[in-house]
């Protein structure tokens, strides 16, 4: 892949500044979160972390939201070894991490998340744990054959099992973020995960209070957002959804309720939320063009964005595939020009440090290695330079994680 010609953007909108919350950023190029297992087998941050956002937030002002981290054992259920933030532990090793974004007068979201019916079967045995879900649903005919192969099935959480998620699973998690010194925490409600699971009817099947009509398929999410509002204020709260991706098998309701319907409801109700004084942070929304990590061709893509900012007043986070026209960047100029929509750029961030900088002055992007963006040492990771070549990779293949120094 050859590297990226791009255009200066220091002259428009997306270096102007904007108010988040109770903070004001310098640009709105975001790094939106991405999925990574560089943290301990613990699910502790490590030091490849550390080094990874400190060179990412560089530019004063800059906004990044980490990679998916687990509110909970529960929660988890990767074979690679993702963070997690539930233990005083977790929080310690992060706040060395935020610590260092701050000193580089950046900010910093946390993403939390739980995988749902997603989580690997037979790495919850291991733990002693069941994949569990809104109803007893798989993601595919594989999934099912798998989980009842390793003896470990989905099953459907209990309605105090769902309230105990509101009020102590993720009420921990966001009061150790607040610890470990997050400007923000960011509900993971997008891509087929725990809570896009109770959010859609193609996985969510239940009678009670949390199933069946579109008010109740979203008020775990409104609870959820509801209740950490009065832990750590509305104010610091961010929400992704991705209403068009077909990832893990969504979608397969299409042809009864539409995508629409389910989520101008939802981002109605954050509205109404915030026209009583209670709004959050942003909405970070998935454009059509990608679902997981992965392009959609234009002739597959399904609906459009547009519904978000003609229903939601305040801040909104755009990713998804910015760079296919450059060196112009017509579409992140169009997306920025009502002066309150953040762009998100991903997988360049990865193969770039100092993006940011780049996308200021007009610098050339460097190609990023997709066979790299799970894996679990060094290589690929923080192997690429902060100028414009990549250095020596040889030298850092062989590093893995380890504790952070300052722990």
């Amino acid at each position: 892949m050859s590297s990226v010609k791009i255009s200066p953007l220091k002259d428009s909108e997306a270096f102007q500044s904007i108010k988040v919350g109770n903070n004001t950023l310098q640009t709105k190029i975001v790094y939106p979160p991405t999925t990574r297992f560089r943290a301990l087998e613990d699910h502790t941050p490590s030091d490849l972390q550390l080094q990874y956002y400190g060179d990412r937030s560089t530019f004063p002002g800059t906004l990044l939201i980490t990679e998916a981290t687990f509110v909970s054992p529960q929660a988890s259920g990767y074979e690679g070894a993702a963070p997690g933030i539930w233990t005083d532990k977790h929080a310690k090793a992060w706040k060395v991490i935020t610590d260092k974004v701050h000193a580089n007068g950046s900010f910093v979201s946390t993403q939390l998340i739980f995988l749902g019916r997603v989580a690997d079967p037979a790495v919850m045995k291991t733990r002693g744990l069941n994949p569990v879900s809104a109803s007893a649903t798989y993601e595919s005919d594989a999934a099912k054959e798998a989980a009842e192969a390793v003896g470990n099935p989905v099953r459907a959480l209990t309605t105090q099992e769902v309230k105990d998620l509101v009020y102590e699973t993720y009420t921990n998690a966001a009061q150790k973020a607040m610890d470990a010194g997050f400007d923000y925490i960011e509900l993971h409600a997008a891509h087929g995960y725990l809570l896009d699971q109770f959010l859609q009817p193609c996985t969510n099947q239940r009678t009670d209070e949390y199933g069946g009509s579109i008010e109740n398929r979203a008020r775990l999410i409104l609870e959820l957002i509801d209740h950490l509002s009065t832990i750590v204020g509305a104010d610091k709260i961010g929400i992704r959804i991705s209403p068009w991706a077909t990832f893990q098998n969504m979608k397969a309701h299409k042809d009864t309720v539409h995508p629409l319907t389910t989520f101008s409801y939802l981002v109605h109700e954050l509205q109404q939320r915030a026209d009583k004084g209670q709004g959050i942070a942003y909405i970070s929304v998935v454009e059509p063009r990608v679902s997981g990590n992965v392009d959609v061709s234009e002739e597959d893509q399904a609906g459009d964005n547009e519904f978000v900012s003609k229903i939601w007043k305040g801040v909104i986070l755009k990713a998804g595939n910015y760079s296919y026209d450059a060196p112009e960047f017509k579409t992140l100029k169009e997306d920025i020009a009502d002066k309150r929509t953040l762009v998100g750029f991903s997988r360049y961030f990865t193969s770039n440090p100092n993006l940011v900088w780049k996308l200021r002055d007009g610098i050339d992007l460097v190609p990023y290695d997709r066979n790299t963006f799970y894996s679990d040492n060094n290589y690929g990771y923080n192997t690429f330079s902060m100028d414009s070549e990549e250095v020596d990779k040889e030298l850092e293949i062989k590093r893995v994680p380890s504790a952070i120094e300052a722990l």
